[in-house]
């Protein structure tokens, strides 16, 4: 298996503690036991600078802080939080944004990230949820639709924005002059 680098280990520190924190600044849905916030947003931009492992990662430490300083880990939907990253992180791996942004990688992200919540809010956690926890059908996927539909419409504003934003804080390859 291949080591991890420094650079990455830092980021899923920084990223964990960032999901951790934007995962206790929430907004209550209608649907029971699930929120509207954008840690999703920023553990999708960390997978797609730093790939899918990162991605995870992120996304499973992140969440399991924060479920385990609230009510306790809630596994199901904390490994859930891991596959969006892992998702994202693989389908956007040879996206070099250090290149710049266009819209063919504005739509690549979507895409990724539309594919990710749909997996992980649609299939993943309501299967482990009554796989785990014996969880009655109609509530889990109640709160699949409300949680993907959300981290789909949150990480499609602030994710997007997000990137673009990094992207343009990159400096070119061949952009600076020598001067004389």
């Amino acid at each position: 298996m291949k080591k991890l680098s420094v650079k990455s280990v830092v980021a899923i520190g920084i990223g964990a503690a960032l999901f951790f924190v934007l995962g206790k600044l929430v907004i209550p849905s209608p649907v029971p036991n699930t929120n509207i916030s954008l840690q999703y947003a920023v553990q999708t931009v960390f997978a797609t600078l730093f790939g899918p492992i990162v991605g995870f990662l992120i996304g499973f430490i992140g969440h399991t802080l924060a479920d385990a300083t609230s009510y306790g880990p809630w596994w199901s939907w904390i490994i859930a939080s891991g596959v969006v990253g892992l998702i994202v992180g693989f389908a956007t791996m040879k996206m070099d944004i250090n290149d710049g942004i266009d819209t063919k990688k504005i739509v690549r992200f979507n895409i990724a990230q539309v594919v990710a919540h749909l997996v992980a809010w649609g299939i993943v956690a309501p299967i482990l949820d009554i796989l785990i926890y014996s969880e009655p059908i109609e509530k889990l996927f109640a709160q699949g639709l409300m949680a993907g539909t959300a981290n789909i419409i949150t990480t499609g504003i602030v994710g997007t924005l997000l990137l673009v934003a990094y992207a343009k804080t990159v400096v070119k390859k061949g952009s600076l002059n020598k001067e004389n």
